[in-house]
């Protein structure tokens, strides 16, 4: 819709014709919340009102850290209280702006993807910046197709303005989010290798490694696969402030584990396709797991049997189903997910993969 033309040539390559030209004046993202914050300071470069509308649950999630940083760079913004539907009209200046970083990385990320093509410089100032990792990878990218960023220490970013992408070719690399489901399953249930992933990955969520090995399961790294197996696991600590996707596949993890496990940073998410804190608790407990959500920002789960024979709520959040699931795997009679489809927003294969690993 904002005028780029993308054909699949093969099974593995997609070409990618560039240009920032709106072929109307509605961006629907779903339930993305990354699609809304990451495509609204694009749309904004344009001169045309475009709005960026969303779908059930993202319609309440919070998105008022964007209104005033780009009304500070002359766009025109027109919101409903800080949730979607919001319209803007560009183009986008430039300039000088604060932005909370506190609720998410996804905002700055669309900023410093949009701001090298504003005609002036930009300084972007940011407070309590979280998902740094994310940050990084930004930058990463950008430079690969020809555009410069640079920060002091994740609180000011320098954006030069009337920057331009230039073609390249790009690899992109594997999933951490989605290997971090797969891997956890493989240390509590039995042995898994994915491949295309490396240690050496910017994303955030490659800290699941760390977790695994603190809770004592084998981990194998080789070239481009990492193998994890299941050895016998006991509790562990971890801070997932800076990559709270790793939430419920920890949760997992810490389930099948002996004893107490305390996973920092719940404060991260409250605003996800669910309260992911709440959720985690409500439906583990229901499989026989106790967790604690009694201190302020910390998870303690106390790892024990997991119930089977029960029926679990996705809550329509792809990551819930799909660690509900992996907690399945090491139940006695298996466990029935409610809503468990919404997986396709973030990995459509993934019960066909669980299903295969039964095989291999």
């Amino acid at each position: 819709m904002l005028g780029a033309k993308a054909e699949r040539t093969d099974e593995h390559t997609i070409v990618v014709e560039g240009g920032v030209k709106p072929q109307g004046n509605l961006l629907s993202v779903g339930e993305s919340g990354l699609s809304a914050r990451l495509f609204t300071p694009i749309a904004a470069l344009c001169s045309e009102p475009i709005v960026i509308s969303g779908e059930g649950t993202l319609l309440y999630r919070p998105m008022d850290m964007m209104i005033q940083p780009l009304r500070a760079l002359g766009v025109d913004v027109r919101d409903g209280g800080g949730r979607l539907p919001i319209e803007v009209c560009g183009p986008m200046r430039g300039g000088e702006i604060t932005v909370d970083g506190s609720v998410s990385s996804q905002f700055i990320t669309g900023l410093l993807l949009a701001l090298p093509l504003a005609e002036q410089d930009t300084v972007i100032n940011v407070s309590r910046a979280v998902s740094k990792p994310y940050l990084d990878m930004t930058i990463d990218i950008a430079s690969h197709f020809g555009v410069a960023i640079e920060h002091n220490d994740y609180e000011q970013f320098y954006v030069a303005g009337g920057q331009s992408y230039a073609p390249t070719t790009y690899s992109i690399e594997g999933d951490w989010s989605a290997a971090a489901m797969l891997l956890v399953a493989g240390a509590v249930a039995g042995e898994v290798t994915v491949g295309n992933i490396s240690m050496l990955s910017k994303q955030a969520d490659v800290a699941v490694c760390r977790a695994l090995v603190a809770a004592g399961a084998e981990l194998i790294s080789e070239h481009d696969t990492i193998t994890a197996a299941h050895r016998p696991l006991h509790g562990f600590e971890f801070d997932a402030t800076h990559c709270p996707d790793l939430f419920p596949a920890l949760a997992t993890l810490a389930a099948a584990a002996e004893g107490e496990s305390t996973i920092i940073g719940t404060h991260r998410l409250e605003h996800k396709e669910s309260n992911r804190a709440e959720a985690i608790a409500r439906e583990f407990g229901r499989l026989g797991i106790e967790v604690d959500l009694s201190t302020d920002n910390v998870m303690k789960i106390r790892g024990g049997k997991i119930v089977g024979g029960v029926e679990v709520d996705s809550h329509g959040d792809h990551r819930m189903a799909m660690t509900l699931a992996v907690a399945g795997l090491i139940s006695e009679r298996g466990v029935t997910i409610t809503g468990a489809e919404c997986v396709a927003k973030s990995y459509p294969n993934f019960f066909e993969d669980i299903e295969r690993l039964r095989y291999e």
